[in-house]
């Protein structure tokens, strides 16, 4: 689900609810009749609310309000939340808001090598494509570099590229080896790309992340200077790190703009000035995951 701003959930969840449109502020009047007012729901409604942390605001109160509706006695309504952050509670929500949370919280790890050598096997049981070998070459490389089992298919799909070139005859024969999938990990961890991203200051990787966090939002690729400014803002905020004036934003971006790892419009530069990506997402977020 798509949202341009955070107050579009409550259109959403009365659309979901319902099939009927809202605006923001209707919706959330309608909503709050639904769930705090006595013998107004006949059903138990569950809710579940991926990327809490899309939803953060300064007032938080669509988190409070979010949180606050179940404990009505008469709501008849179960939220779960799924969040990137594992001490989000902790880490951004004010007292008001935590108070309202139920005590039920679990942690989700990285896969381990075996659950990311089943997840290859079963893509791949009715295709003899890679040495065994291989497979499990792969999963242990990725199990101790992330566990991202996306990044486990891409360094397959891309070792299935390589020995597809390695041979003359397009209907060679020939399995997918551990020499294969070595040299597409090592083109996919050691992309000067990642390893410029690692290197990056702190202020260029909240940048970073706050472009990923507003393509999410959007549902686009491409995004304006002051729409990233403001999830910038917002992260630097839930990172208890130094408020990032326009400027030096400004200058964030357009020197990773010089090391192409951001794509930006030439002769400009403004609020306007658009800006992409130019490596893809999946390795913007795999050099970030420990950083």
């Amino acid at each position: 689900m798509k949202l341009t701003e955070p107050r579009q959930v409550y259109v959403q969840i009365w659309k979901k609810l319902t099939g009927q449109k809202a605006t923001a502020n209707h919706a959330v009047e309608l909503l709050a009749k639904r769930f705090c007012t006595q013998g107004s729901s006949q059903e138990t409604t569950v809710l579940l609310v991926d990327e809490l942390d899309l939803l953060w605001t300064q007032k938080q109160d669509i988190m409070y309000n979010l949180f606050d509706w179940p404990t009505h006695k008469d709501a008849r309504l179960v939220v779960l939340t799924i969040a990137n952050t594992m001490d989000l509670p902790e880490r951004i929500m004010m007292n008001r808001v935590s108070s309202r949370l139920g005590l039920t919280r679990m942690s989700f790890q990285p896969y381990t090598h075996s659950q990311l050598q089943q997840i290859l096997v079963s893509r791949l049981k009715h295709l003899k494509a890679f040495e065994d070998d291989a497979i499990q070459l792969v999963a242990r490389k990725v199990a101790a570099l992330s566990g991202d089992a996306r990044r486990c298919l891409d360094i397959c799909r891309r070792a299935t590229e390589i020995c597809e070139f390695s041979y003359q005859k397009p209907d060679s024969p020939g399995l997918v080896t551990v020499a294969h999938l070595l040299k597409a990990v090592d083109e996919m961890v050691s992309s000067s790309y990642i390893t410029a991203i690692k290197n990056s200051s702190v202020l260029e990787q909240s940048f970073l992340r706050a472009i990923l966090a507003e393509f999410r939002r959007s549902g686009l690729e491409e995004a304006t200077f002051q729409q990233v400014y403001r999830q910038h803002v917002a992260l630097c905020r839930m990172e208890g790190l130094p408020y990032p004036t326009m400027s030096e934003t400004m200058a964030v971006c357009c020197h990773l703009g010089s090391c192409r790892l951001l794509l930006v419009e030439p002769s400009r530069n403004d609020l306007l000035l658009r800006v992409r990506l130019n490596v893809s997402q999946d390795d913007v977020l795999y050099a970030l995951k420990d950083e």
